[in-house]
Formats: C-alpha cells, structure tokens, sequence
C-alpha cells in the first residue's frame, strides 16, 4: 500500500505537459544493464564499474544515464568504451517513465548516491527487474521531499536487494527513513580503479633482459607542446644516469615520424620501437606510436610522466592505469577530467606535480632509483586497489541477479 505522500508525489507528477526524451539509439540486443549516474565527478567511476560488468559478460550493454541538470564535460567524450550508451534521463512524469523504460528494458538496474525518481523506480521495479542503491550519501537523502514527505523515500528503499553507503552518516540517515540496519553495509566511496592493460610476455621478457641494469622512463600520451620539455628532462637526468632510456610516446597531432625527426634534430639516438627495434647501448630514446603497448611500459617503467597535463584542453591519459601497474606518476597541473583520479594519488603519494622541464628532470633523477619509485608505486597500488574492492562486491552482485534473471545456475 502507498504512503499518503507517495500517493500526493504521484498525483502531483501527472501536472503539466510530458517532455519526451530523445533516445541516442535503440535498445541493442541482449541483457542491458542501467546505472544511474547523478553526480558529474562520480561519472569515471561509474564508467569503470560499467566496463568491469561489460569485461566479465561480453555481450552486455550497459547505459549510463545523467540527470538533466548535469553540467561538466566527464561524461560528454564523443567516443566511449564498446558497450557504454550515455543518456540524460527524462523527468518523473508517468508518461516519460513509461517511454523510458519500455525503450530500454533494463535486465538490471544499479542506482548511485540517491535523489531517487519514485515514478521511474515503481515502474522498473514493475517489470522484475534487480535494482541495487550504492555509494548512498546523506546529500543525497536531504533534499526538502525527503525532509518533508518522508513516506516517499520510506516507500522506494525496500525495493533495492542491496544498498552501499558510503559514509556512516549515510547509513544513519537511510536507517532513520525506514531500513534496518542489517539491510545497509557501509563501504568506501566507489572510486575508479584503473584497467589493468594487458602486455605481451615476450615482449616484456626480451625487453626486460635487453635493458637489464638501466634505468627507465616512460613519457605516455606526449603532446606536441611538450615534446621539448620532455626532451629537456631526458638529456638533464641523463647527466646523472648516462644510461637511462626515455620511452616516449607522442599522442594528439604529434605523429612516430614527426617525433622521431624532432628528437634527432636534438642529437639524441633515437630508434623506433614500432619498427621492431630493441633498444641497444647507445639507444637513449625509444619512440612507440601504438597506445596498446602502454601496458608493456609501464610495466618495465618505474616512473611515468603522463602527458597532456601541460597543456590545456587536452583529454589526457588516465593515472589509474599507470599506478595498476606499479609506475609511479609525475604530470602537469591541466589534468582535466582526470582531477579527481590525479588528486587521489597525489593525496597518497602515488603521483607528483612537476610544473617544468628542470622540475621534471630532477624528478626522474630521483625516482629512477628503484627504492624512491617502489614507495611510490606501492602508495599507486593501495590506492588502486581500495577502489577496486568495492567494484569487485558490486559486480559480483549485479552479476549475480543477471545471472537469476537470465535462468543461469
């Protein structure tokens, strides 16, 4: 039975005219699943979520869905991973509910941090499809209908299998608008936590044994703009370590041949690893132009300095992938949507600020040794792996319903 202020909620929603949304596309084929995604800053995480589900079951899609008022550029990449559909989603009324759910028939829904849509979740809820409430925040709960119509929230919270808070206070607040406490489980907050990017083993292990008693840096996602400061690092430490090898891969309009005739224009002895060149002795930079060897260099990589942090409005390349695999991370301070990625690492001791090529040379000078970058790589991968925890139980639960839903086990 409704609440009074359930039942005045949805009396109040039929008001006005129904805004249609506009789908981006049709509903692909197969099982579909749907999170929810309200805050901008939260959106890397949620798309991390959403490619570990897609990653375990390779033919889901997965539609990741912001509120209207949504400002920020996190979510608005033109192109997303294979899999991921972004949406805004439609307000409460009935009639945009009803249009909403019967395009997408979501197989499961997860819900984050809160300000739930009561029409939009009893229509779902209707069509048996899981629904899963996590990173719940106080924010969340305490706008005036909650504070006001209690009954509304009281009414919507049984329907999730699971709920996640992310604070106490969150919990406490969910617990004082109707659930028990053994239906709530405080954990972190969800936070992204970095693909770990695959390599070749036998690239790795002829690489390892070419270079074995040199020091290394990888310079990753180099645009034009910072090439020079990149190679004024390089030949700065170079005084200090005559031996060390700066892998460097330019990304953006600065192309394998063009960094490769910019770099011996500079006297550096270059070979191209995309030609199927090791590096010998006199080799002082590596050049790749394939992003897929990353993996590979940070790998071999005890330091990395992440490129398109020096310049603005560039995307830039992801920190978490870096301290997934043991690099420890220097980057300039224009790190766009990564900010809060960069932020936590740096807040860690993961990753560094270097503002210039002086500051960037006496930072490989220093973390090259391997037990300056070890503490650092060991600071990434705390870091890393907190994240990835509370992504893991989630995942095992949203794979878990899929599963029941689907007549599986």
């Amino acid at each position: 039975m409704q609440s009074l202020g359930l039942s005045a909620y949805r009396a109040n929603a039929r008001q006005g005219d129904a805004r249609l949304p506009d789908f981006p596309c049709a509903r692909p084929e197969g099982e579909l699943l749907w999170i929810h995604c309200p805050e901008a800053d939260a959106f890397l995480a949620i798309q991390d979520l959403a490619q570990r589900q897609i990653a375990i079951r390779p033919n889901l899609s997965v539609l990741i869905t912001v509120a209207p008022s949504t400002r920020g550029t996190e979510w608005q990449a033109e192109t997303q991973p294979d899999g991921i559909i972004l949406a805004r989603i439609g307000d409460d009324h009935p009639d945009v509910v009803s249009a909403f759910v019967g395009h997408w028939a979501p197989d499961c829904c997860v819900w984050a941090w809160g300000g739930l849509r009561p029409n939009l979740l009893l229509k779902v809820a209707e069509t048996n499809c899981p629904l899963f409430l996590i990173d719940a925040d106080v924010s969340g709960f305490n706008s005036k209908r909650e504070r006001w119509l209690p009954g509304v929230v009281r009414s919507l919270l049984p329907l999730f299998m699971a709920v996640f808070t992310r604070t106490p206070a969150a919990a406490t607040r969910l617990i004082e608008l109707g659930l028990s406490r053994e239906d709530v489980e405080v954990t972190t907050s969800l936070q992204a936590s970095g693909a770990v990017l695959p390599c070749n083993e036998s690239d790795l292990a002829d690489l390892s044994a070419t270079c074995v008693g040199r020091s290394i840096w990888f310079a990753n996602g180099v645009q034009r703009e910072e090439l020079n400061t990149v190679l004024a690092a390089h030949r700065q430490a170079l005084r200090f370590s005559h031996r060390l090898l700066l892998v460097l891969r330019p990304a953006g309009t600065l192309d394998l041949d063009e960094a490769i005739a910019l770099t011996r224009e500079q006297n550096f002895r270059v070979l191209s690893w995309d030609d199927g060149h090791f590096p010998d002795e006199a080799t002082q930079v590596l050049i790749t132009q394939d992003v897929r060897e990353a993996g590979l260099f940070y790998r071999i990589a005890p330091v990395s300095f992440l490129g398109g942090s020096l310049v603005a409005g560039q995307e830039g390349v992801d920190p978490l992938e870096a301290a997934a695999l043991g690099s420890a991370i220097l980057y300039g301070p224009r790190v766009g949507r990564n900010l809060n990625s960069y932020s936590r690492l740096a807040t860690a001791g993961a990753a560094r600020i270097i503002n210039d090529s002086a500051a960037l040379g006496m930072a490989i000078s220093r973390l090259t040794a391997p037990d300056q970058a070890a503490v650092m790589a060991h600071a990434g991968w705390d870091t890393v792996s907190a994240g990835a925890a509370l992504t893991d139980r989630i995942t095992d639960r949203v794979q878990d319903a899929l599963d029941i839903k689907a007549g599986i086990g």
